[in-house]
């Protein structure tokens, strides 16, 4: 029996890997360090402080338990309402872009193309 040569173990990863890269569903991951996710954990939660710790207590868990960089980039939203609903809106903006900044190069691309918390340049 002869058997096709493309359908080697080794090649149907390859191609697995090329279709999603030209679908825009790269796997790829930036690596990450721990560091600098406790960094941005760090901030989103002084942010929310002790008016968060009291008011909005399951947020502030979504922050501090997020098990990931990812998980604070969705978390971001809620940070986002809750510094709207105590400083304004104009102020909570500014804050946001301050800390959405730090995930620069932590994400995939997919993640933050549309977010409007980019920095405008």
């Amino acid at each position: 029996m002869h058997t096709f040569s493309l359908l080697k173990p080794s090649f149907i990863p390859k191609l697995k890997n090329s279709c999603m890269a030209l679908l825009g569903m790269n796997r790829a991951q930036p690596i990450v360090s721990p560091e600098k996710t406790e960094l941005i954990r760090d901030l989103m939660l002084g942010e929310l402080g002790e008016f968060g710790e009291k008011k909005f207590p399951a947020v502030v868990r979504r922050v501090r338990y997020a098990p990931d960089v990812q998980g604070l980039w969705y978390a971001r939203s809620d940070v986002m309402a809750i510094l709207a609903a105590t400083h304004g809106e104009t102020l909570a903006r500014e804050k946001m872009t301050s800390i959405s900044r730090r995930f620069d190069g932590m994400l995939p691309a997919s993640l933050t193309s549309k977010s409007s918390f980019k920095s405008r340049h």
